[in-house]
């Protein structure tokens, strides 16, 4: 091979190289992974649907799970480009770390908390009916990681009830295996989200709490400093704060905030 064609090939394949990264960081970019509260399960798969509809090059992934739980991932450097806690106190802790790309924090929607039993018993009609023989098992999220968990300990304290039942607590590991919980029999009652209840046919609400019992039922979000995706990430986040959002979030039973 004379020098002439050898340089004419080395040159050719450098210009090359410019191409194939930007390609690559073009399909990095259309990548998002969303660490997300469980009770938002079905309402996010819809809004991920529409979404993705018209921007087809964004790839959207969800990590659903106990707010707690989500945030020690956070921490320990897991992936996450977006953050949507069912609790305040999560997104707190990762803001005053200095974790979350200025600007970006919202509120998602909002809650209620209820008291839910299988569908075919009688005779629950108030959270005082926990106190109850009958009630042998109480299904709740573990507070300690749980947002639900918690506002359901807070309900149980000020209703004067708390050390009545807390023998009977089968504790779970997020706010859908409390609904699961209730919904086989393995308890006899559940604390869990009203748009929780909303998805099942197999449980009944008995009352919601009375939301001066309860810090604030918000999900708060936010984009991670950690993010390799920041640019996609804010659209999402923006796009989450838009109308077609929030139609989804109504309709799956989330208030507006």
């Amino acid at each position: 091979m004379n020098r002439r064609r050898f340089f004419t090939l080395i040159g050719a394949a450098v210009a090359s190289l410019p191409l194939l990264s930007d390609s690559t960081v073009v399909a990095s970019n259309g990548n998002l992974l969303v660490s997300a509260a469980a009770s938002l399960k079905e309402a996010m798969e819809e809004i991920k649907t529409v979404y993705q509809q018209s921007k087809p090059g964004t790839n959207i992934n969800y990590n659903f799970g106990a707010s707690g739980a989500l945030l020690q991932q956070i921490q320990q450097g897991a992936p996450a480009d977006i953050f949507i806690s069912a609790g305040k106190k999560q997104v707190d802790t990762l803001e005053q770390a200095g974790q979350l790309v200025a600007g970006t924090r919202g509120v998602l929607a909002k809650n209620r908390l209820v008291l839910v039993v299988p569908k075919n018993v009688a005779g629950v009609t108030s959270f005082y009916n926990l106190t109850q023989g009958n009630i042998k098992k109480i299904a709740i999220g573990e507070p300690r990681s749980v947002p639900a968990g918690q506002y359901g300990e807070q309900v149980l304290k000020k209703l004067g009830i708390f050390e009545k039942v807390k023998s009977k607590f089968v504790y779970a590991n997020n706010v859908r295996q409390v609904l699961a919980a209730v919904e086989s029999g393995n308890a006899d009652a559940g604390l869990v989200y009203r748009t929780d209840a909303k998805i099942s046919d197999k449980v009944k609400i008995v009352v919601a709490a009375d939301e001066k019992y309860h810090s604030p039922i918000a999900y708060p979000m936010a984009v991670l400093k950690s993010s390799k995706n920041v640019a996609a990430a804010k659209e999402f986040v923006q796009f989450l704060s838009g109308e077609q959002a929030k139609g989804i979030l109504t309709k799956y039973g989330f208030l507006l905030p």
